[in-house]
């Protein structure tokens, strides 16, 4: 596994986009560049999938007072062409704000690389939902062969906490969707995901938290009673089907056969209480016998 690399604390101080020196810092690892707006692309791929449009106007009035406080992390990608590692919400609000340059950090990263550090300085920074990290986990894990160990290694997260949040891709699109523009919480999330071998039951869960506005402890115990009330129902249809089967009298079968003058004749009860008699035929005669029997034979 790559080890990724610290982006560095003095990422910190302000770094107003006004200053007209192309490297603020002397650190190799971190140098600071001021680039322009135009030469700095978003990868298509990358974690962060929603922008509030209201949180970049207020990030842009921002910017406009104070500067960038925190530089872009950018990749490369060709002479005087870079796509963005970490860092899209600011480059779209400096755009907004009407800078033409951008402070960024450039970074030599493979495809894994990129990712983990876009993964990693997202989550630290809480820019992405619930959905758009389990997304991010299920690229590192499918397309690049990381476990989940790994993967909660290199966030910091414990594993379980990696492992649930990569489950809420198995809920129905539209519940993904409510979760990542915020409606519900990871948590809402979770508790949908009890419910994933009841869609019915699923699917009410879900509307009864959108209508009534429900935490996630009162979704959570909605579950319990739901679980309660599908075990109890199972319990009670077992004991009705129980109270409705028959206790047969066993007939004495070689007696009957004898009397009605067939090979053998045969009773059986089987476990749904359903019983079966079988008449065994050797000629036409018997067959003549058994149509008379049930007034077969017009």
């Amino acid at each position: 596994m790559s080890k990724l690399k610290g982006l560095g604390t003095n990422f910190e101080s302000l770094v107003p986009v006004g200053v007209n020196v192309e490297i603020v810092s002397t650190a190799n690892e971190h140098k600071i560049h001021q680039l322009a707006l135009d030469v700095v692309k978003p990868k298509s791929d990358q974690p962060r999938k929603y922008f509030s449009e209201i949180e970049l106007e207020k990030l842009a009035q921002s910017i406009k007072k104070q500067g960038i406080l925190q530089p872009i992390v950018v990749a490369e990608t060709e002479q005087n062409s870079y796509t963005i590692i970490a860092g899209e919400r600011r480059w779209r609000a400096a755009g907004l704000a009407g800078l033409s340059k951008v402070p960024a950090i450039i970074k030599k990263v493979n495809e894994l690389e990129h990712l983990q550090y876009a993964v990693l300085e997202n989550v630290q920074r809480q820019d992405l939902n619930p959905i758009e990290i389990a997304l991010s986990i299920n690229r590192l894990h499918n397309e690049y062969q990381q476990s989940y160990e790994d993967i909660a290694l290199s966030l910091g997260k414990a594993y379980t906490t990696i492992v649930n949040t990569s489950r809420l891709l198995n809920l129905p699109e539209v519940m993904q969707e409510s979760i990542g523009n915020g409606t519900l919480s990871e948590g809402h999330g979770r508790a949908l995901l009890a419910l994933a071998k009841r869609p019915s039951l699923q699917k009410k869960l879900y509307t009864q938290i959108l209508q009534k506005n429900l935490t996630v402890r009162q979704a959570e115990s909605l579950v319990s009673e739901y679980k309660n009330a599908d075990t109890s129902s199972n319990k009670e249809a077992s004991q009705t089907n129980e109270a409705k089967v028959v206790k047969y009298n066993q007939p004495d079968t070689k007696k009957l056969a004898k009397k009605l003058g067939l090979k053998k004749v045969d009773f059986k009860v089987a476990k749904n209480g359903q019983a079966k008699l079988t008449f065994t035929i050797t000629d036409n005669t018997q067959l003549e016998k058994i149509n008379k029997l049930f007034s077969l034979d017009s």
